[in-house]
């Protein structure tokens, strides 16, 4: 193809070659060459873009893969992206498989929602739409004041297990904490396969961390709790006279369980997101025990940080199955367990009708509102 007819480009932010290989396969996909620029880190850290070629007028895709230096990615794409606005492009799109700081999406205490920071940063930036897959909290797309396609890795991920998971049909899905027991139930309705969820002090779900906007801590009446006086000196002001307020009881977890029958069978776990393997890898060891005899976790983002490839090596985990959203080839050297499953294919359609002005609901095909 054209590319200079074709009224679109793709470019890559990326400084390093591993990060650039989906780009490499989604141009491929659409017959087009990847846009020539030069993204570079200076002597000093500074992120600097030289794009080499006219954009003025047409409609500009970034990809960006966010490997481990995750904020020097983000500087490469608003740097690129502010580049290609002064240079009079029309849309600027931003293709971003992994979207970073998408944990950072709730308040925490005195904390940010980092996530909302970054996606008024990407708009002043210039991006007008963004493609990402699987955003850790669907509502996360409220916070973009452009629109936003957050496309669906689940249906790789279960060509996979039809595929290539040996007697797959005595597998059952489980849910690693009731946070993810949703996106588990989706999982085994589509391949009509029983359900087991996961729960107890080892695992560590978002819910149960504190959230929203605290002020100090309440104090009660001093002259019914006397060992709650306000020491001298301190600015905390106590209730109204009177006044009782409520004290929240502290939460304790049971001794980890499965809800389930796991015994005698492939038991496949399935999140979002494999960082730090800790809960991943005792969730496994609690599988084991219960008789499940063959352990695989299903997850879309394999960021695979610190020691997470020694860790599954030594672990009773069988197979670790992530999509290439992130690059991990230095792990999966380090770990042959780990699989990749390319999504380059969807990613490819979407920008294909994106530029076409085609509907996205093709894409979308038997999505719910849980998936």
């Amino acid at each position: 193809m054209n590319v200079a007819k074709s009224g679109y480009r793709v470019f890559s932010a990326n400084s390093t070659a591993a990060s650039t290989e989906l780009a490499k396969k989604i141009t491929e996909r659409l017959g087009v060459d990847l846009g020539k620029s030069v993204v570079y880190q200076e002597s000093n850290r500074e992120t600097r873009v030289d794009v080499k070629e006219s954009v003025r007028g047409q409609t500009i895709f970034i990809i960006q893969t966010v490997p481990r230096d995750v904020n020097t990615a983000i500087m490469e794409l608003l740097v690129m992206a502010y580049a290609l606005k002064t240079s009079c492009a029309k849309n600027i799109i931003g293709v971003i498989p992994y979207f970073p700081y998408s944990k950072q999406c709730k308040m925490r205490k005195r904390g940010s929602i980092v996530c909302k920071l970054l996606a008024s940063m990407l708009a002043k930036a210039g991006l007008t739409h963004i493609i990402t897959m699987d955003l850790h909290q669907k509502e996360i797309q409220g916070f973009f004041s452009f629109p936003v396609d957050n496309l669906r890795a689940s249906p790789f991920l279960l060509q996979y297990i039809q595929e290539e998971v040996p007697d797959y049909r005595n597998a059952i899905i489980v849910a690693k904490s009731p946070s993810a027991a949703k996106r588990a139930q989706s999982y085994a309705e589509r391949l009509r396969l029983g359900l087991a969820v996961m729960h107890g002090e080892a695992q560590c779900s978002e819910s149960d961390m504190a959230d929203g906007r605290h002020s100090p801590p309440c104090v009660r009446n001093t002259s019914g709790h006397p060992g709650l006086e306000l020491p001298s000196g301190s600015k905390q002001q106590a209730p109204f006279p009177g006044i009782e307020l409520p004290i929240m009881m502290a939460k304790e977890k049971p001794p980890i369980t499965v809800v389930g029958d796991v015994g005698g069978r492939i038991a496949i776990i399935v999140d979002d997101i494999i960082d730090d393997v800790e809960d991943f890898v005792a969730a496994a060891e609690i599988l084991k025990e219960r008789g499940a005899y063959k352990i695989y976790i299903m997850a879309t983002h394999g960021l695979l940080s610190a020691d997470a490839p020694r860790l599954i090596e030594e672990s009773a985990i069988d197979e670790v199955v992530v999509t290439n959203t992130v690059p991990h080839e230095v792990q999966k050297l380090q770990c042959p367990k780990i699989k990749t499953v390319d999504v380059s294919m969807i990613l490819a359609e979407a920008i294909r009708r994106i530029h076409n002005g085609e509907s996205m609901a093709y894409l979308f095909r038997n999505i719910t509102v849980d998936d």
